[in-house]
């Protein structure tokens, strides 16, 4: 198993990417520790790994307070005594509109959730991933940093800010054994966001949202959405020892959108 005896947090646990990818860490040995601010599916993605055999507890909490960060950490090492790798996965969007018409208020949100938060989060266990001289973080950005999208200003800002954040943190983290990387999803049609802006897209631009979600399949390689499965299978190739060499990277898994 490539994750035997680690303990992973992962963020925005409870339904789609972070989901496949808690799942996925648990078939392959690491306990982990699922966290969102939705209890129910939190509890869901618990007792679905344990059904199958694996470790896992959940953390109910909202990255957006800064307090809430810290009961994350702390929960996982009342659980399991340690943290070993760290999965940022947790995003929100925000509003569905163009620069000049987005509310601050909402701007301030998307960033403490998708960008403060991680950077709280990797203040929390970076020393003791240090003082072991290993680790793994992996922060979860998307395609969309890489490319332009209208009507996405604060998600972009701050999914481009976590490819910054992960270029630093590679560095200053290298020396003390921990890796960190990032990855770039596509669009994953399965998800609750993907579902809700292809409606909001649709709802602004008077289209239908068979036509919105096709002009962007159109700019994919391949053709097709990407899976949440797929997703999390290179989240695992990227915390294990199998990536020992690689560090500060941010790996596409879109299908062919972006090519840098």
């Amino acid at each position: 198993m490539l994750l035997e005896g680690r303990v992973a947090i992962v963020t925005g646990a409870g339904r789609g990417i972070g989901r496949a990818i808690a799942r996925k860490f648990a078939a392959e040995g690491a306990a982990v520790v699922v966290t969102a601010r939705s209890e129910n599916e939190i509890y869901e993605a618990m007792n679905e790994i344990r059904s199958a055999g694996g470790q896992a507890a959940a953390v109910h909490a909202d990255l957006a307070r800064e307090i809430e960060c810290k009961k994350i950490v702390d929960g996982a090492r009342a659980a399991f005594g340690k943290v070993d790798i760290l999965v940022n996965n947790a995003g929100i969007y925000g509003p569905v509109t163009p620069v000049e018409k987005f509310p601050l208020r909402d701007w301030d949100l998307v960033m403490n959730v998708n960008l403060r938060a991680p950077m709280l989060l990797c203040q929390l266990v970076l020393p003791e991933m240090y003082a072991r001289k290993s680790g793994s973080i992996l922060n979860i950005s998307t395609a969309g940093a890489k490319m332009a999208f209208a009507l996405s200003s604060a998600y972009t800002s701050s999914k481009s800010g976590l490819i910054g954040l992960t270029h630093v943190l590679a560095a200053e983290a290298a020396r003390q054994g921990v890796r960190v990387n990032a990855i770039c999803p596509g669009p994953v049609t399965e998800t609750k966001m993907s579902k809700d802006l292809t409606r909001e897209f649709s709802d602004y631009f008077k289209s239908g949202a068979d036509e919105t979600l096709q002009q962007m399949l159109q700019s994919i390689l391949q053709g097709r959405p990407q899976r949440t499965d797929e997703i999390a299978s290179a989240a695992l190739f990227l915390v294990s020892d199998q990536a020992s060499a690689i560090t500060g990277q941010t790996l596409n898994v879109d299908g062919g959108m972006a090519f840098y």
